[in-house]
């Protein structure tokens, strides 16, 4: 299979989407040996566009699973909040109909940004075909 870019995660609706796009994979940084993913986050709304660097190891892949299985179940997420680079939280409006995206960097720009975006029934069946993808592209002899 050929490896090029995969958004991990794509939310986008009504002008305003956030994605992480895994775009590679490389060792680890400080001294580590494993290897791990090269990405960036993406925001773009009619008001701020930005991108922020961010490295993802095959156990956040694993939490990323877990987090879309708690988003299908109703309930509010925060993926990679004690990790070395952006965090993600995702929550629901009142109304269900709506995602409350969040990326918070405390490590190097010390920047929050907040996006809403409409929720698709089919986002969650998109979403789990991602992860799959990211799987078997970039990391096909990984354990799961």
């Amino acid at each position: 299979m050929t490896r090029g870019p995969i958004d991990l995660i794509h939310l986008a609706g009504e002008g305003n989407s956030v994605a992480l796009r895994i775009t590679g994979r490389e060792l680890g940084r400080g001294g580590r040996r494993t290897e791990v993913l090269t990405g960036e986050f993406v925001v773009d709304t009619p008001f701020i566009k930005g991108t922020l660097s961010s490295w993802l190891s095959p156990g956040d892949l694993t939490e990323w699973q877990d987090c879309l299985d708690a988003l299908d179940a109703g309930r509010a997420i925060t993926w990679r909040d004690a990790a070395r680079g952006p965090a993600l939280s995702v929550e629901r409006d009142d109304t269900g109909e709506r995602l409350r995206v969040t990326i918070k960097d405390n490590v190097t720009t010390l920047t929050t940004v907040t996006v809403s975006v409409p929720l698709d029934d089919s986002w969650f069946d998109d979403a789990y075909d991602r992860l799959e993808k990211v799987w078997t592209t970039w990391l096909p002899s990984e354990s799961r």
